[in-house]
């Protein structure tokens, strides 16, 4: 099992990094070309996801992005660090209430984007933050009997 770590800082521009990284460790792992373009979008999604809610929670930490290669699959981890995704409880003015909504918004979009392009998704939070995992069978897998 082989695993590449990549930490970012929680900044839009870095997203392409991650989404040309995981590509191109996914074609070495074995995933078929067809599904590259799915790897990217959903890495993309992920991490524009993580990156929107280290900014609205004020999260200093990087975004973490483990690609994991497996004998049969190819796995995808893209963790936040934001370990309560519903915000802040207490009494919020109108305008801040408003914000809150509309990231919430775009996290259910990005999720369910995710969930469109990849069949094997899991989303989790936990004490580490939220950890999204996706994952993709390789060419040596689907060539087994």
């Amino acid at each position: 099992m082989a695993t590449v770590e990549l930490r970012f800082s929680a900044l839009p521009e870095h997203v392409r990094t991650a989404r040309l990284v995981a590509a191109a460790v996914a074609r070495r792992a074995g995933v078929d070309e067809a599904v590259l373009d799915e790897v990217r979008l959903a890495v993309g999604e992920a991490c524009s996801r993580a990156v929107g809610l280290h900014e609205s929670h004020d999260i200093t930490s990087p975004v973490r992005v483990l690609l994991i290669e497996d004998e049969k699959k190819f796995s995808i981890e893209v963790g936040d660090g934001v370990s309560n995704h519903s915000g802040p409880s207490g009494a919020h003015g109108e305008a801040e209430g408003a914000a809150e909504s509309d990231a919430e918004g775009e996290d259910e979009m990005g999720l369910a984007v995710i969930s469109g392009l990849v069949d094997d998704v899991e989303v989790t939070t936990g004490e580490d933050g939220g950890l999204i995992r996706m994952s993709w069978p390789t060419t040596t897998a689907a060539t087994l009997p």
